[in-house]
């Protein structure tokens, strides 16, 4: 097959700003290519990265994009003007060496909207995010492709018509599985995302706060995640009001910034006992990565009981979930019952959770997206 995999306006691709879709398609594509498939990847262009060059097999064009704005509106305006660039790089002369695509995947708002020429490939729309009612405009796409099963209810209850087109395929992991690894595990709460409202952080800040004073000698917490707007953050304003939240915490708290090197960031999974992530994104998370990722590693998970991670995590067998209505005293509570915990009932969830995170693995879940690209082309809905 002939792939073209188009990604948002606002990170580039390879990963070195983050971005979950981004580290997601940058790993199923050399995955596509080692299958004998053609893969053409359009991202956004820094000044740093050339605008076309092949990396692993795939051919990578590269448009300007934007720093994503505060604001939804200006943030669906910048898409359009990125797909309208995008549209003119697929369609110039200068790109004419390119084959005309069987599949175009994407995850932006316009493209699905614009893309009418079969040259381009039948329409293969990534939803990343909780969709915010845009999937009834979507009727010239051959697939809704959904991450979840809540997402994939969604859809389908915002564009009833379009059910036929919805299937559900996860997010691989970013990175090939690895056995277990011999690193000690200190006595660490980890968190691993956007500095944002939206994430929990300050819902997990207060649960610290909480703890009984038994654990405030013995463990420490690590928060690695961006808090700059343009990496996805909530801004300077946001970030310093956390911090003056964490010095008030009797727990150690240590902020660790963005970490965008993997195996920085898996040394990180691997050394903490425990990855606390308490997402309050109802209608903003479909797939989380992180949290499969630190299971990926032995960590093991407590998350909100948002309806998303129910597709891979079990509480008290794959991890633990608190009820996130209950606020920071029911995540404190849930917290402080995971600390009693001994390292061997720890190490029995841990390893739960490193198996059910190897259902996931590039491999196995780059195959399923094949199969369902051909699918799409044979017509089979």
């Amino acid at each position: 097959m002939k792939i073209t995999i188009v990604l948002g306006a606002f990170f580039p691709v390879p990963p070195t700003m983050g971005g979950g879709v981004e580290k997601v398609w940058f790993s199923l594509a050399p995955e596509f290519v080692k299958r004998g498939h053609d893969v053409v990847m359009v991202s956004r262009k820094l000044p740093e990265l050339r605008r076309e060059e092949t990396i692993n097999g795939v051919k990578h064009l590269r448009v300007d994009g934007f720093d994503p704005p505060r604001s939804l509106v200006w943030l669906k305006f910048l898409d359009l003007i990125y797909s309208l660039r995008t549209m003119s790089i697929l369609r110039s002369r200068r790109m004419s060496e390119l084959p005309d695509a069987d599949i175009i995947v994407t995850n932006t708002f316009w493209l699905p909207i614009l893309l009418r020429n079969s040259r381009h490939g039948r329409v293969y729309v990534h939803v990343a995010r909780y969709p915010k009612g845009q999937m009834r405009f979507y009727g010239n796409a051959a697939r809704l492709q959904a991450l979840s099963r809540v997402i994939a209810n969604a859809i389908i209850a915002q564009a009833p018509r379009l059910r036929a087109k919805v299937r559900i395929l996860p997010n691989p992991l970013p990175f090939r599985t690895s056995t277990a690894s011999n690193t000690p595990r200190n006595n660490t709460i980890l968190f691993v995302g956007r500095v944002h409202p939206e994430k929990g952080i300050e819902l997990l800040l207060r649960a610290f706060v909480c703890l009984p004073r038994e654990f405030l000698s013995t463990w420490k917490a690590n928060i690695v995640g961006s808090h700059e707007i343009h990496l996805g953050g909530g801004g300077k304003v946001f970030f310093q009001a956390m911090q003056q939240l964490g010095k008030q915490s009797p727990l150690q708290v240590q902020w660790l910034g963005p970490i965008f090197d993997e195996a920085e960031l898996r040394a990180q999974y691997r050394s903490s006992m425990i990855f606390a992530y308490p997402s309050l994104a109802e209608t903003g998370e479909a797939f989380p990565l992180a949290p499969l990722e630190a299971m990926a590693e032995g960590c093991v998970p407590l998350v909100s009981n948002l309806a998303c991670f129910n597709d891979y995590i079990e509480d008290g067998v794959t991890g633990f979930v608190f009820d996130r209505f209950g606020g920071y005293p029911a995540l404190g509570n849930r917290l402080a019952d995971l600390l009693r915990l001994d390292r061997n009932a720890l190490a029995k969830i841990a390893h739960a959770a490193r198996a059910k995170a190897a259902e996931f693995a590039i491999e196995p879940v780059a195959q399923r997206y094949l199969e369902d690209f051909a699918s799409v082309l044979v017509g089979r809905e």
